[in-house]
């Protein structure tokens, strides 16, 4: 008899360096979630240059986690399959050279090709990273702390990127935003063999098809949403697409249940808190990443400030993040657990949200700015870890792989199909300001109050959700 295929290749000058493996690890996360929000101060710049419209800005954004949040499943799949540092490598490689196409785009179409490529490089490299993050840290007291530690370099990555995205702005061009990737890619492809360990490796078939059809319902869905402001939401048009994504979503469903090596064995929602889990972190992104897209364009199209000042405006919520994060928030999950931090920082991050959405067309940053961004940054401290948590405590470690590339693509479709339904419903409510008379500034700074308090009610709506679904497991 053969032994068990599903072996993990044990190196112990590897283990040894476990801590450097994670920073590694870490500055791998940054920069996945950075690329979400680098972008951000640029929009206007990147509009100047290449003539795209107000609406059309967000595929900017959409074109990368859409390829991120549709790929993320096959990225854990093929971790599990050939080992997890196999597949980082390959996500950085890809991600590199897709950095370089979006760097030199001459174009819109350019742009948002290299930037949805850049999203595919990331989606085999978040769930390997994630991956090995846990097989490293076994013990409870180290794995709570280097969660801590990932979970600020996620987070910090978001809030970080609209910083550095300024400054690279002001100050070089939009062009540098996409280039700084390569030398980052560069050194983390060079220093992961010696770090980082092969992983687990398993025997079996991968669902290229299952990937490629949950990708194109994604797409399909946000292209709808984000068309409807001028198709109409009762436009056959819309109600098309949108008919189409739920039947190939539902194509999707039928056939991973046929399949014997499906992308996505649906028996894994049967771990507990992993299908709550999900749901509750889909509505998190759904919240946040509307939360840092429309701040960053009230503070320029409303504040009128440069690209470089409104970065460094965030930079507070950047420190406050970090901080929380690698030095509170592991203390907090410790003592009173996953399930009462994450609905606290739910309960936080949507009263921030309500401030936001009172902000004036003439606010401060001192009064209207600082203190809600500085409440947010607690909400998400104390709402991600757990989230992270609750989602994947009870997958088998030979099921991490795909628990932590679920995770990531609730995150991810929830940040895309979020921002396209906020930015909808944002821009209906701009037009509806001009039409009674408002100036452009008072009509924008409605759709940006607008996009404020719908985000709120999405928070909300999450926290209600843990509180009623999430569990408390015991040991």
């Amino acid at each position: 008899m053969k032994k068990n295929t599903n072996q993990i290749t044990k190196e112990p000058t590897a283990y040894g360096k476990r801590w450097s493996a994670l920073f590694l690890l870490c500055t791998a996360q940054f920069v996945v979630i950075m690329d979400t929000s680098i972008i951000g101060v640029a929009l206007p710049a990147i509009k100047a240059d290449l003539g795209y419209t107000q609406s059309g800005l967000q595929w900017i954004f959409n074109a990368y986690v859409i390829m991120l949040g549709g790929f993320l499943l096959l990225g854990g799949r093929l971790s599990d399959l050939f080992g997890a540092r196999k597949v980082f490598m390959w996500g950085f490689a890809i991600l590199s050279g897709a950095s370089l196409l979006a760097g030199v785009a001459w174009s819109e179409a350019a742009l948002n090709i290299g930037r949805g490529l850049q999203g595919l490089g990331s989606a085999f490299i978040a769930p390997a990273a994630l991956t090995l993050v846990l097989a490293k840290f076994t013990d409870p007291k180290e794995l709570n702390k280097a969660l801590g530690f990932w979970g600020a370099s996620s987070a910090a990555g978001g809030s970080a990127g609209v910083f550095l995205g300024g400054a690279i702005t002001e100050w070089l061009s939009w062009h540098w935003i996409f280039l700084i990737n390569i030398p980052i890619g560069l050194a983390v492809l060079f220093f992961s063999r010696g770090l980082l360990f092969k992983g687990s490796i398993q025997k079996g078939k991968v669902d290229v098809a299952g990937a490629v059809l949950a990708t194109v319902a994604l797409v399909l869905a946000v292209y709808a949403i984000v068309s409807a402001e001028h198709a109409g939401w009762a436009s056959l048009q819309t109600i098309g697409l949108l008919g189409l994504s739920l039947v190939l979503s539902l194509i999707f469903l039928v056939l991973q249940k046929q399949k014997s090596e499906p992308l996505v064995p649906l028996s894994i929602f049967k771990v507990p808190n992993l299908l709550a889990g999900n749901l509750v972190m889909a509505l998190l992104a759904a919240s946040w990443i509307p939360l840092w897209f429309f701040l960053n364009l009230y503070l320029q199209q409303t504040l009128h400030y440069s690209a470089f000042y409104s970065g460094l405006a965030l930079l507070p919520m950047t420190v406050a993040i970090m901080f929380l994060m690698v030095g509170v928030t592991g203390k907090l999950v410790a003592r009173f657990g996953f399930k009462t931090n994450l609905i606290a920082g739910l309960v936080v991050l949507t009263a921030s949200l309500v401030l936001f959405s009172t902000i004036p067309a003439d606010g401060s940053f001192v009064v209207h700015v600082l203190p809600a961004s500085l409440l947010g940054a607690l909400g998400m401290s104390l709402t991600y870890i757990p989230g992270t948590i609750a989602s994947m405590s009870g997958a088998k470690p030979e099921e991490t792989g795909l628990a932590s590339g679920l995770v990531n693509t609730s995150y991810q479709v929830g940040s895309a199909l979020g921002l396209a339904i906020i930015v909808a419903i944002s821009a209906a409510s701009t037009n509806t300001a001009r039409l009674t008379g408002a100036t452009d500034t008072a009509a924008l700074n409605t759709g940006f109050q607008t996009a404020f308090f719908a985000a709120a009610i999405v928070c909300i709506l999450a926290a209600i959700l843990a509180a009623f679904s999430i569990k408390t497991l015991r040991s």
